[in-house]
C-alpha cells in the first residue's frame, strides 16, 4: 500500500487558525498571504533584538521562538515560548514602541512576517477584524495575567506540576508519557524559578514517586494522583 504524502500547508491556510484571521473572506486571506514574507531563523539566531522597532509582527509556521529580556546584571529572563500557528509582536506593533524584549530560535525555525501597513488596511476596511484583532490581544493579555498571578500565589513545586499538566492531555488518566519541549533552563525562566530549583523540584517529584525523570522524557505514574498533589 502506497504511503500518502499530505500537502505542504499553504500560507493562507496557516493564517486561516488563527483567531484574528479566521473571519475573514477568502480574498482578505491571499491578500495578506500575499503580503507575507518567510524568514528562516537558525537556531541560537535573533529574530530581532530589543529595542528594534517593529515593522509588522510574525507567525511561528514551524520550530519555536524565545521572547526574553536580559538583566543589567546579564540574567536572561524568558517570557513566553511562541510555537508553531502562535503570532507574536501584535501589540508592539500597534503601539509604534521598540521591542521590549529579544526574539531568539530555540531551533530551526520557519516564521511569517506580517507587515503593519497589510494589517492597518484591513483594520479601516473591515470591522469584524478590528474586532478579531482585539480579541486576540485580550487573549494573549489574559493569559500573561494568568501566568503573573501562577508565580505570585503558587509555590515552586506547583509551579513545575502546573507546567507538567500543561504537557498531558486534559482528560487523561492513570500512567503518560510526556517530553519537555524545550530545555530545562528555559522551562525554569519561564517559571521564574531558577535552573537549580527547577532541577531539585524533579528531583524530589521522582523521589516521591510522582513522575520518573530521564533526561527529557518524565514518566507519570497516576496522573489523577499529579492533579490531586498538594503542597
Amino acid at each position: 500500500m502506497t504511503e500518502q504524502i499530505r500537502p505542504e500547508p499553504t500560507i493562507a491556510g496557516l493564517l486561516r487558525v488563527l483567531p484574528m484571521f479566521a473571519q475573514l473572506a477568502t480574498a482578505q486571506i491571499e491578500q495578506v498571504a500575499a503580503a507575507c514574507r518567510e524568514k528562516r531563523v537558525a537556531k541560537g539566531e535573533m529574530l530581532f533584538q530589543r529595542g528594534d522597532r517593529p515593522r509588522g509582527f510574525f507567525v511561528v509556521v514551524s520550530g519555536q521562538m524565545k521572547l526574553a529580556m536580559s538583566s543589567p546584571q546579564g540574567q536572561e529572563k524568558v517570557v513566553e515560548i511562541i510555537g508553531p500557528r502562535h503570532s507574536f509582536g501584535e501589540a508592539v506593533m500597534f503601539m509604534d514602541r521598540p521591542y521590549p524584549v529579544f526574539a531568539e530560535a530555540t531551533t530551526d525555525t520557519v516564521v511569517l512576517h506580517i507587515p503593519r501597513q497589510t494589517v492597518t488596511d484591513l483594520i479601516e476596511r473591515d470591522r469584524s477584524f478590528a474586532l478579531a484583532m482585539l480579541a486576540g490581544l485580550s487573549i494573549r493579555l489574559h493569559s500573561l495575567v494568568q501566568d503573573v498571578e501562577s508565580y505570585s500565589l503558587r509555590s515552586s513545586s506547583q509551579r513545575v506540576i502546573g507546567y507538567l499538566l500543561q504537557l498531558c492531555p486534559p482528560e487523561g488518566e492513570g500512567t503518560v508519557e510526556v517530553a519537555l519541549p524545550i530545555p530545562k533552563q528555559l522551562i525554569a525562566s519561564l517559571l521564574n524559578l531558577t535552573p537549580e530549583t527547577f532541577s531539585r523540584i524533579l528531583h524530589d517529584l521522582d523521589q516521591s514517586g510522582l513522575i520518573e525523570v530521564r533526561g527529557k522524557q518524565i514518566g507519570i505514574a497516576d496522573l489523577r494522583r499529579l492533579r490531586e498533589f498538594d503542597f
